[in-house]
């Protein structure tokens, strides 16, 4: 089999050819290259390639169209909507992804936003440094709260493990409740969920149905003073709404991970120049420890589904 990694998986070069070993053992070949989005360098990278592998650079149709040999994409990320997969799968391809490398890291920064956000972290910072007080900006704690977590899969229900921890109240709102949910989230319609909570986390994946979830009118709905974390997929939030809802003060603060494109930002972002906004540049599942977790999974998943045995398929 010929496998390529289009892009970097973030980890040592030890720690890569340790990954790739069992693979060169077994008589493969295994090539690594640097991202580029552009979809011709792509083509030329991947065109007699049997497996491709990549983590959350763009793959779309009219790459993977142009790899007549291609069986198995390998996907080094949770969420999956920047690779083309129903061209993928109307082609026999098989997918996965890994699922559960950064349940504890994008939990922890979520919580971190919250606490920054409620503390006034970035201002009392810029105080400090300009020898300048706390004066007006005495902040909260997050103990007592009320935490709204929408979509409550394996990293939402970390994110509401950690809250709980802090004495928070949480609610939970996710499209199929079980009877294994975690015993400290009381899950509620999402308009309740909006309306109660003093922080909403976002959680949920992209998809048609979640596609500006947090629109308009269910900003609105959601209580005046409160927070919004996002460190989901841009796309479940109407941006220019949030901008919106930010500057007219009906939100206190907004903590930000995850945009409709990729950083680098164009300066017309609206949100890099919302009052009370801390903004990252989609770094919430990036720890070092989550990037050699990571990397462990999608080799797994390439082992496995050389032996016939696929796991986390998409």
């Amino acid at each position: 089999m010929k496998i390529v990694l289009l892009e970097s998986l973030g980890v040592s070069q030890e720690v890569l050819d340790r990954c790739a070993k069992p693979l060169l053992d077994a008589g493969h070949t295994f090539t690594a290259y640097q991202k580029d989005t552009d979809p011709k360098v792509q083509i030329e990278r991947a065109k007699d390639a049997d497996v491709i592998l990549l983590a959350n650079m763009p793959l779309s149709a009219e790459v993977i169209e142009h790899c007549p040999n291609l069986k198995f994409i390998d996907i080094a990320f949770t969420g999956v909507d920047h690779v083309a997969v129903s061209c993928a799968k109307e082609r026999g391809i098989a997918l996965s992804n890994a699922a559960g490398y950064s349940t504890q890291a994008v939990a922890e920064l979520s919580l971190c936003l919250m606490l920054s956000l409620l503390r006034n972290v970035p201002q009392v910072e810029a105080r400090c440094r300009a020898g300048a007080t706390k004066d007006g900006l005495v902040g909260c704690e997050l103990r007592g709260k009320t935490v709204g977590i929408v979509g409550a899969g394996a990293i939402g229900t970390r994110t509401a493990q950690l809250c709980a921890a802090f004495g928070c109240k949480v609610l939970g709102y996710k499209r199929h409740v079980t009877d294994h949910e975690a015993e400290c989230i009381e899950f509620v319609p999402l308009d309740e969920l909006l309306s109660r909570s003093d922080i909403v986390s976002l959680h949920c994946p992209l998809n048609d149905s979640t596609r500006h979830l947090m629109n308009r009118e269910r900003l609105a709905q959601m209580k005046q003073g409160a927070y919004l974390i996002n460190t989901a997929r841009g796309g479940v939030v109407d941006s220019a709404a949030l901008a919106q809802a930010l500057e007219e003060g009906h939100l206190a603060g907004a903590g930000i991970d995850v945009f409709d494109l990729e950083p680098p930002l164009s300066p017309d972002e609206p949100l890099l120049h919302c009052k009370n906004t801390i903004v990252t540049p989609h770094v919430a599942f990036a720890t070092k420890e989550s990037m050699e977790a990571r990397a462990e999974i999608v080799f797994d998943n390439l082992l496995s589904w050389l032996k016939g045995e696929q796991k986390n398929i998409v």
